[in-house]
């Protein structure tokens, strides 16, 4: 039996103060964490693959935290581009506590000590070769010899003053030796974000012009990256990472597994992050550049995807556009 014209779901939608009274999710920009490039190089290196991402030096990327600080967002993800004749085969400029990277921390923590500093933890920003780990003569990244490494530059980055340590390898058993590795030394709290359910994807070609590491892989990534057909596995690899000490957990990509990303939610219950790759977001600039769409409702519909799926907050490189539209 209908109920209608008794029930209409259009009455709660009529007025814009009674649609922002029943949304079900909301947005603020402490939903955001900023990805930031940095480079050895001139103070703004434009990526073309990125229209509107540049890299940053040291003293334009705290530019950038101030003005993060400014809007409202919480948090500031940092990527190096080491310079080439600093990659190696085995990544060693990962450990030197004076790093890019480690520069950078300590410039941003030094000038804008309240804002978070997440921090990458992987070797493909320093190889030669771009893969995340070390490799054998087959071509094959060996995962305990890369673990040992990674758990060396989690602990050279928190020294330097990270608050959140990302590790984005991959590696089998590698959050439990960092987390380990973080008490012994004192660093009881800084977080984990592990890259949990981190796929091999297509949509990470921009990224790697951004560091630098374009035309440098042999191969591809996936022997340790997930395969985009499975979705239990990545229950597996979540349950395993927070198992061993992770505080929080990240899928990567984002859009194409908002399923992934509820599935996760659900099923654990945690602080759940999104990583908005480098490809959304050319995809949604290329799409308002041609106009097929327009920019802010694409960036601010996409954000809140995250949100309804479950996320605590999403890592994206519109998080400044994003946080000026929210405070409109």
């Amino acid at each position: 039996m209908s109920h209608y014209p008794a029930l209409r779901l259009r009455r709660t939608r009529a007025a814009a103060w009674s649609r922002r009274m029943v949304a079900e999710n909301i947005l603020t920009p402490a939903d955001l964490i900023w990805p930031l490039f940095v480079t050895e190089g001139a103070d703004e290196e434009p990526i073309a693959s990125l229209p509107g991402v540049s890299r940053w030096s040291l003293g334009r990327v705290v530019d950038r935290a101030r003005e993060a600080a400014a809007l409202g967002i919480p948090c500031l993800a940092l990527f190096p581009n080491t310079p080439r004749e600093l990659r190696t085969e085995d990544g060693r400029e990962a450990l030197n506590p004076d790093n890019l990277m480690c520069r950078a921390i300590r410039a941003i923590k030094d000038a804008v000590p309240d804002i978070g500093v997440l921090t990458d933890v992987a070797l493909d920003p320093y190889t030669s070769h771009g893969h995340d780990g070390i490799v054998d003569e087959a071509g094959y990244v060996l995962n305990d010899t890369t673990a040992e490494i990674l758990t060396e530059q989690a602990l050279v980055q928190a020294r330097a003053g990270a608050d959140i340590v990302a590790p984005s390898d991959m590696m089998d058993g590698r959050v439990g030796m960092i987390r380990s590795a973080l008490e012994a030394d004192g660093h009881v709290n800084v977080q984990i974000m592990a890259y949990a359910a981190k796929y091999a994807s297509g949509f990470y070609g921009p990224f790697r012009d951004a560091v630098g590491s374009r035309g440098l892989l042999k191969g591809d990534k996936k022997t340790y990256q997930m395969d985009p057909a499975n979705a239990e596995e990545a229950l597996r690899e979540v349950a395993l990472d927070l198992e061993e000490g992770a505080d929080s957990v990240m899928v990567k990509p984002g859009l194409p597994y908002l399923d992934i990303i509820l599935r996760v939610k659900n099923a654990f219950e945690v602080p759940v992050f999104a990583y908005q790759v480098s490809g959304e977001y050319a995809m949604i600039e290329a799409a308002a550049a041609a106009g097929a769409g327009d920019r802010d409702a694409l960036v601010m519909e996409t954000l809140m995807a995250f949100k309804r799926a479950g996320c605590s907050g999403v890592l994206t490189y519109h998080a400044p556009h994003a946080a000026r539209l929210m405070a409109a």
